[in-house]
Parts: C-alpha cells; structure tokens; sequence
C-alpha cells in the first residue's frame, strides 16, 4: 500500500521542509517529494496541514507503563505497555528489566521474543537489562538482594537469546570487562550505570566497547573536579552516549542544558525510564517487589529515593527544548536519531529518508502527537 502524507512540515530531523511529500510504501519510506500534492488513484492520503511530520519515537530504557511491567512476562503487560507508547509517538522502544532471579529475567526475554510486534501497538527492537550486574552503593530502587557480579553462564544466555541489545553494567564489577568482551562480539551495547566507577574504569569499558551511560548522573557519583568518576568520563569521552531523563525531576534544567552543551544532540539521549505507574495517577505501586510511592508524577522508594519515571517521551522532548534552550528538530534528534545510532541502526530508524523504516508521527503545534504511523500503518489517532 501506498500512502501520502502531505500538506505538513516535515522536519527529517537534520532537515526542516515546509512543502514536501512523504511518501510511504510496503513499510518504508519510498520518497520526499518536494511541494505538496494530493494522493492518486490507488493512494491513500494523509492531511498533515498543521501538523509536524516526524519520525517516531525511540525510547531505549523503559520498564512499563499503565500498571504493567515487562518483568510481568505476560503478553498482556507486552501489548499494554506497546499501545501506552503509541500513543505518545514511540514508534520504537527497548523494554527494560529490573534486577531479578535468573529465571525472572529469563522469562522477561523469553515473553518480549515472543511479542515484539503487538496490535497497535509500538515494535520492540529488543531487551534492555538493567542489572542485576550493578554496585550497590548506587543500587537506587534496584532490589539489593538480587545485585551480583557477572555470571557468565547466566549473560550467555542473554546474549544468545538475540533479543537482548544493551547491558547496563557497574563496569568496576569482576567480570564485567570479561563480559564486555563477549557480548561486543554478538553484537551487544554495553552501558555504564548504578555504579560507584573511577573515570579511568570507565574509560577502560569504553577502550572495550562500553559506547552509553544509563540515566546519566543518577545512580553514580556527582562530578567533582578532583575526581571526575562517571559523570566525567561520560562528558568527556565521545564515544560514549549519554542517556538523560529530562523530566524534570531525575535531573536540575540547567544539569540538562550542562550534558547537552557538552554531549551534544548526536550523543545524548533522551529516555523516560517509565515504571508501571507512568499513565495512572499518584497511588502506591509495586517495583521489582518492593513498594513505590507516586505523588505529584514523581516516583520514590520508600526511603524518598527515585524509583524511575512516569513521564513520556514527548513530555522529556519538549522539556528538553525548554531546558536546554534547543530548537525542536534539535530535540527530536536526541529521541528519534540519536537513539537509533546508539544502536547501529542508522538510516534505518530515526529518520525520514528514502529506504528507512516508515515509522511516523504526527504533532500538533504544541508538539503533542495526533498520529502514529508503524510500517506504513496508522497504528493511533487522537
């Protein structure tokens, strides 16, 4: 099927195009026309007056969504979180684990292979798994109980699961170089977070293949200018992507305007590190099984530390362009092609061009999305 979408403003996101055409076909984009034209004969017609024309979404790090956690290892928690995510134009998503028993994150990948493409729904291109390899000075909600150094039987099997795409990992852990190592060598990302590192441990990571930072500057050490640790590594090295949650709670405006101003929009990362509490009001809500607190959006531990986000992505990309001071195809570049080069997948996610993937979203002029598009099919409409 063909379908035109014209009569927006297409921001790609390195270019802006007032009068173009974009022109899907068999779950790709076939063309950018310039100037707008109506569809033809055997077309379907997309009217974007009004609208920005975008490509969808890229969330890299979430947990759930709407009272459902991908350690639920249900189809049901895989189809509601999806749909949550479609709805605030993430076309694309990561779905994260917590610290947990081997068998538990087993059953979570095992349940996410089987669902990656759900009925209206957001697509997952695989697993994030955040511990249970992280440092407990820095655990934040992470359960303590279940924190441990690498095993190597135990991440083989993630990495042969080929679904698991970034490891968050406290790289100062035995093993975790090891580890680092192995998983590169399948393909795997690496990403340093929950951990109590010195700088030149994690330059060592990056020096094996470590290229992100989880949540950057939560869960680690704060800068200091003696001793830069994590933070100082991340901002420094320009190999490394940094992850930020920009939802105004995990981290100050002017600390955001700080790692963009130094990262850049090509290494930072916009995440929602979203929690099975994100869409619902404030309430009391289960973590790995320990009890969270919601109140005013902002989730916490028992013991008033942050338990994740509620936030979405499109919130974190408009508070993005008002902290950091950025245009919006600046900010939509930390959230659709950033994301998507974090994980090799330039050219094919992220962007609008001919041969990418036809994931696109439709905003209004208060960048709120309207339409998402998944393969060249209308998967949400608001």
């Amino acid at each position: 099927m063909r379908t035109v979408i014209y009569g927006g403003k297409i921001a790609t996101p390195q270019q802006v195009l007032d009068k173009a055409t974009l022109i899907l076909e068999d779950g790709k984009i076939a063309a950018i026309e310039q100037g707008d034209r109506l569809p033809q004969d055997g077309e379907t017609g997309i009217d974007a007056a009004g609208y920005w024309v975008t490509p969808g979404l890229i969330d890299i790090h979430m947990h759930g969504a709407l009272g459902y956690d991908f350690m639920d290892a249900s189809p049901e928690a895989v189809r509601t979180i999806a749909a949550h995510c479609a709805r605030h134009g993430v076309t694309s998503y990561l779905g994260t684990t917590v610290s947990s028993s081997l068998e538990s994150i087993q059953a979570a990948i095992d349940n996410l292979a089987s669902n990656l493409v759900t009925e209206n729904g957001a697509r997952a291109l695989g697993m994030h798994i955040e511990g249970p390899y992280l440092d407990v000075k820095y655990r934040g909600a992470q359960p303590e109980r279940f924190l441990r150094d690498p095993d190597q039987e135990e991440y083989e099997s993630w990495f042969e699961s080929g679904i698991v795409r970034l490891v968050t990992v406290a790289p100062e852990l035995s093993g975790a170089i090891e580890m680092i190592d192995r998983g590169r060598k399948k393909g795997v990302e690496f990403a340093v977070g929950h951990s109590a590192a010195s700088y030149q441990q994690v330059i060592t990571a990056a020096d094996h293949g470590l290229r992100h930072a989880t949540h950057t500057f939560n869960g680690m050490p704060g800068l200091h200018h003696r001793v830069p640790g994590p933070v100082g590594a991340v901002l420094s090295d320009g190999r490394i992507f940094a992850q930020l949650i920009a939802d105004g709670a995990h981290l100050h405006s002017a600390v955001v305007r700080l790692a963009v101003a130094t990262k850049g929009i090509h290494r930072s990362v916009l995440i929602t590190d979203a929690v099975r509490a994100a869409g619902l009001p404030d309430g009391e809500f289960d973590l790995a099984g320990d009890k969270i607190i919601v109140q005013g959006g902002v989730s916490r531990t028992l013991a008033s530390g942050l338990a994740g986000g509620t936030a979405t992505l499109e919130a974190c990309l408009r508070n993005a362009m008002q902290f950091a001071g950025l245009t919006f195809p600046e900010a939509l570049t930390m959230a659709t092609a950033t994301p998507a080069a974090s994980l090799g997948l330039d050219g094919i996610k992220g962007v609008l061009a001919p041969g990418a993937d036809a994931d696109v979203i439709l905003l209004d002029q208060d960048l709120r999305v309207r339409k998402t598009i998944l393969a060249g099919q209308l998967i949400f409409e608001g």
